[in-house]
C-alpha cells in the first residue's frame, strides 16, 4: 500500500510541471499558453490538415495543455488552457479531471476544441463540463513513438487528442471540469 501511495505522488509530482503554464508575471503566463496555443494548432493541421478550414468556419476553439495519470482503478488530471471566439473575445481556462475505471500510467497531452454554434461555445466556457469515456494506448516521447489518439463530434462541438509525452495504457469513465482562470481573464 505505500508503494502504491509513493508512487501516485511521483506521478503527480512529475506530471505537476507538465500541467502548469510558465512565467511569473500575468502577462509571461498568458504568453506561455499563447505559445502552447500556437505550437499545438501548427501540429494538429500538420497531422489533419482539414481542421484548419474547420476552425476558420466555426464559432470558435479552445486548446487545452493537460497531465493525465492512471494507477489501475483511478485517473487524475489537470491543466490548462484558452479559448478564442470568432468575435474576438479570449478566456483563460483551467481544467481538471477524475475517472474510473483500468489503466496504468501517465501523458502530457493536449485538448482541441471546435465549436461549431455560438451556443456551444458560451455553454462550455459557463459550464464547462465534460463527462465520457477514454480508450488510450500511448508510448510517445515528443517525435519518437505513437499514440492513439482520436477525433470526435459531439454536441455541436469536435475534440482533438494529440499526444506529447506519455505511457499509458487506459480505459476509464470520467469527469472533467473547465473554469475560468480569474488570475489570467
Amino acid at each position: 500500500m505505500k508503494f502504491t501511495a509513493i508512487l501516485w505522488i511521483s506521478m503527480i509530482l512529475l506530471l505537476s510541471g507538465c500541467a502548469s503554464h510558465q512565467g511569473k508575471s500575468v502577462a509571461e503566463q498568458r504568453q506561455s499558453i499563447e505559445n502552447m496555443r500556437a505550437n499545438t494548432l501548427n501540429t494538429l493541421y500538420r497531422e489533419k490538415p482539414y481542421a484548419a478550414d474547420t476552425i476558420e468556419r466555426a464559432a470558435g476553439y479552445a486548446v487545452f495543455s493537460n497531465a493525465n495519470i492512471n494507477l489501475i482503478f483511478a485517473s487524475a488530471g489537470g491543466g490548462y488552457g484558452v479559448v478564442h471566439s470568432n468575435n474576438g473575445a479570449v478566456t483563460y481556462m483551467k481544467m481538471g479531471e477524475l475517472g474510473v475505471g483500468l489503466g496504468l500510467g501517465a501523458k502530457d497531452y493536449r485538448l482541441v476544441f471546435v465549436f461549431h454554434s455560438q451556443d456551444a461555445l458560451r455553454r462550455f466556457v459557463e459550464s464547462g463540463w465534460a463527462f465520457g469515456g477514454q480508450l488510450d494506448a500511448a508510448a510517445k516521447a515528443k517525435e519518437k513513438g505513437d499514440a492513439i489518439g482520436g477525433e470526435i463530434t459531439v454536441d455541436n462541438i469536435t475534440i482533438y487528442q494529440l499526444t506529447e509525452t506519455g505511457l499509458a495504457l487506459q480505459a476509464t469513465i470520467k469527469g472533467t471540469k473547465f473554469w475560468r482562470d480569474d488570475a489570467l481573464n
